[in-house]
C-alpha cells in the first residue's frame, strides 16, 4: 500500500510540472521556475542485463521518453568518466548529464530541477529494492554527486 501511495504521489508531481511547463510562455516542456525539465533519456545497457529494461520501463512510467542502446558499456563508463567505485550496470544521459544506476525519479528530478556544476550522479552498485532490482529496500538509498574533478559528495538520500 505505501508504494501505491508514493507512486500517486510522484505521478501527482509529474503532473503539476507537466501542467506548469503547458502553461509556461514558449514551451511544451515541463517547467521548475526558470529552468526547463528535459524529460529524454538515453539508457547505455548490456546485452545481458534485463534489470536496465525494467529500470527503462520504471523512467517511461514516471513521463521520461525513454531510449535504450546495448553497448559496450566500459567505454561508455570511460566516455563520461564514471569513478569505478560509482559504476553500476547501466548508464543513462539526460541533458549534458549522466545517472549512473538504478536512481529513483526523485534524484534525476531534482537534478534536472537544480542544474548543478557537476558531471552526473550515481547510486552504485545495484541495491536491493530500488527501481529496477528486486528485493526489499534496506535503509536510505545514497545518490552521488560526481563533481568534474572526479570526486564524490551526497547529492541526496532517498
Amino acid at each position: 500500500m505505501k508504494l501505491s501511495i508514493k507512486l500517486y504521489f510522484s505521478l501527482l508531481l509529474l503532473a503539476l510540472i507537466v501542467i506548469a511547463g503547458c502553461s509556461a510562455k514558449g514551451s511544451s516542456n515541463g517547467i521548475t521556475g526558470n529552468s526547463v525539465i528535459e524529460n529524454t533519456i538515453t539508457i547505455f545497457k548490456d546485452s545481458s542485463c534485463g534489470c536496465c529494461d525494467i529500470y527503462a520501463g520504471y523512467m517511461d512510467k514516471k513521463g521520461f521518453d525513454v531510449k535504450t542502446e546495448t553497448t559496450n558499456m566500459e567505454s561508455v563508463k570511460e566516455k563520461y568518466g564514471i569513478p569505478y567505485s560509482m559504476q553500476s550496470c547501466h548508464t543513462t544521459i539526460i541533458d549534458n548529464y549522466f545517472v549512473e544506476g538504478h536512481v529513483p525519479v526523485e534524484a534525476v528530478e531534482k537534478l534536472m530541477k537544480e542544474k548543478p556544476d557537476i558531471k552526473g550522479i550515481a547510486l552504485p552498485g545495484m541495491p536491493s529494492g530500488s527501481p529496477g532490482m528486486t528485493g526489499s529496500k534496506q535503509g536510505s538509498f545514497i545518490v552521488y554527486a560526481i563533481h568534474k574533478d572526479g570526486s564524490t559528495s551526497e547529492f541526496m538520500r532517498i
